[in-house]
């Protein structure tokens, strides 16, 4: 199901469209918001974290990004209090990406302060991307789906709102069973990220 999104009638919004879509939705919500990732290279521009890795700063990016604990650890506390559940899936090619490589430590200061990130390895969703990849997606409760479109680069250029209530049910039941066979951050961190050597960043 997930590889039909792009097929999926949906309205197109630009990227500032989209953010003040979703915050008018997210403010509603309770419940489940499933977000899937299948890029391997995003750009974050904006982040202090981002730009210090790109800069070939690695030490000073890690301090930064150790910096956001405290705004973690009160977010999960606000939606568990809302009754709100990030459920954030993550796909990961091997060997992995300096950019992956610098999002897990990120993911892992999330994870530790009690949001439910899981890895799914690549080759375990291969027999859904015969035709391409599968779509970056945001699916907030049961009402509203977002297709998140990339450039080439991994630069944000555009999402579409979708509200098909058949299409966002199967969305569901099919993110519901990659994440259940997916592993936890912290388990794929600590095997496969913890032992790295600093990323060499491309210029």
């Amino acid at each position: 199901m997930l590889e039909r999104i792009p097929e999926m009638v949906g309205k197109r919004l630009d990227r500032s469209a989209y953010h003040e879509d979703f915050a008018a939705e997210f403010a509603q919500l309770t419940g489940v918001l499933w977000k899937l990732e299948r890029g391997q290279t995003y750009q974050e521009h904006g982040d202090p974290s981002w730009e210090a890795f790109v800069a070939g700063d690695w030490e000073r990016s890690l301090v930064l990004n150790e910096q956001e604990r405290v705004g973690a650890r009160a977010e999960a506390s606000s939606l568990r209090e809302r009754g709100v559940e990030i459920r954030r899936l993550r796909i990961v090619e091997k060997p992995v990406t300096p950019y992956v490589q610098w999002e897990m430590q990120y993911f892992r200061i999330l994870a530790e302060e009690g949001f439910p990130l899981r890895v799914l390895e690549a080759g375990r969703v291969a027999d859904r991307e015969r035709f391409g990849p599968l779509p970056d997606l945001v699916l907030l409760g049961e009402h509203v789906l977002y297709h998140v479109v990339q450039e080439s680069d991994g630069t944000p250029m555009e999402a579409r709102h979708i509200d098909d209530p058949d299409g966002i049910t199967a969305v569901r039941v099919a993110m519901a069973s990659l994440f259940a066979e997916a592993e936890p951050v912290l388990e794929f961190f600590h095997r496969e990220i913890a032992p790295l050597p600093a990323p060499t960043v491309p210029q």
